[in-house]
């Protein structure tokens, strides 16, 4: 584990967190004292959502949904609606935490905001990247692809759709679930030969499916060998809140000058609610993403428009109350269960893979896997056609669940070799 210092991101105890979000909200508007008139806004409707003190009162999170503060627009950018700025500078707060603590940023050097999820965060990336080489390079749409991994997240092809980009997915191994130099230099020759001049290039940080990482050193060599203009950005949806604490000297951040910008989503490791994607990205480049919205005070860069500032402050909650060396220990624990879950596969002669800092294990299907499938919810790549299951280790599943599905394969395998 390296010597690291983390310059944003402390624990906090329920009282301060109490109090830091409390004033955040009472620096937002006050429907009830403050006379706008303009806004399309309000609190939450009083005759179904409570508003009751004493319900509120040791609940941050139910108090800002309550409030319902609007963090629409980039606010690491600075101007921002100034009816909700006493919560905009706890998002400000989280993003800081995430670029600079987590993904080895510059203090004040990113901008980002709480998306929808690691899909829109993912697309914002794509979108603001074909504007880039459109704005600043004067290319045509035909000029722009996006290049991933065939393991990529379907987000690609969605963004892709969306965006009127042609997609292009090098093969991986199956092995190793890397691309190979040979397949990745194919993979560009053919886009090169079909007029692309401009790459969007996705790396995975861990992939949903498998958790494993991408190389992104085969990926610049090819797009070097042929003369490519491109772009990198981390699809961390996954890993970003586990991946740099389990492999501490990873490439996938920011101190590789190579990468403009990264997804986030606290709605899986870091167990926040739906609706918390985080997008990062270089100063300089959001910009190029978005239309001027002259009645939203600053500009709105952001794919989602209006999002909910409860979101952001149920993150910024979240690593507040663990605090880093918290969240690092708790890392260290998942490891070892997940470690714990592959000796035993490996003890059945169970085929699966594992990139050994990450927490998925994905098994090679068989029909002792398929009794199981339902009973302890192994989710496939393929629901109509499965060739894997995957189990993630997350906090819930713990080992006392680990040994009951290893003691049910066990006898199905048993059943399964004893004559008939």
């Amino acid at each position: 584990m390296e010597n690291r210092t983390f310059t944003r991101w402390r624990k906090k105890s329920q009282k301060e967190i109490q109090e830091i979000v409390r004033k955040g909200l009472s620096n937002n508007i006050n429907f009830d004292t403050n006379n706008v008139l303009g806004l399309p806004a309000s609190y939450l409707d009083q005759e179904v959502f409570s508003s009751d003190s004493n319900l509120l009162k040791d609940a941050p999170f139910l108090t800002a949904l309550v409030h319902n503060p609007n963090h629409i627009g980039c606010h690491t950018l600075g101007e921002s609606e100034q009816y909700f700025c006493g919560t905009h500078e706890i998002e400000k707060e989280l993003i800081e935490i995430c670029a600079v603590d987590i993904l080895k940023v510059e203090p004040n050097s990113c901008d980002g905001y709480v998306a929808s999820g690691g899909t829109e965060a993912n697309i914002q990336a794509m979108w603001m990247y074909r504007n880039y080489f459109t704005h600043e390079l004067s290319a045509q749409l035909s000029d722009i692809c996006v290049l991933c991994s065939e393991d990529s997240h379907y987000s690609m092809n969605k963004g892709a759709n969306i965006l009127g980009l042609d997609l292009y997915q090098f093969g991986v191994n199956s092995k190793s679930r890397l691309g190979s130099m040979r397949e990745i230099d194919s993979t560009i020759e053919r886009a090169k030969n079909e007029g692309k001049k401009y790459f969007i290039v996705i790396a995975n940080m861990m992939t949903t499916m498998y958790g494993s990482v991408d190389e992104l050193e085969p990926i610049l060599q090819g797009l070097k060998k042929h003369s490519s203009t491109f772009k990198i950005h981390v699809d961390g949806a996954y890993g970003g809140f586990y991946y740099p604490f389990t492999n501490t000297s990873n490439e996938l951040n920011f101190a590789n000058q190579a990468i403009s910008s990264i997804t986030m989503d606290a709605q899986k490791m870091c167990q926040a609610p739906y609706g918390t994607g985080i997008f990062l990205t270089r100063k300089g480049m959001i910009a190029h993403a978005g239309t001027s919205a002259k009645y939203v005070k600053g500009n709105d860069f952001t794919l989602i428009g209006s999002r909910s500032g409860a979101n952001a402050i149920a993150v910024w909650m979240i690593l507040s109350k663990h605090g880093p060396y918290r969240w690092i220990e708790n890392s260290f624990i998942l490891q070892k269960r997940t470690d714990w879950l592959c000796n035993q596969l490996t003890d059945l002669g169970i085929e699966y893979y594992r990139n050994s800092f990450s927490n998925i294990v994905t098994m090679k299907r068989c029909d002792s896997l398929d009794k199981l499938r339902s009973r302890f919810g192994l989710v496939p790549d393929d629901h109509e056609k499965p060739t894997s299951y995957k189990i993630v280790v997350m906090e819930h599943v713990s080992i006392e669940k680990l040994e009951l599905f290893i003691t049910e394969l066990e006898l199905e395998i048993v059943q399964k070799l004893e004559p008939a």
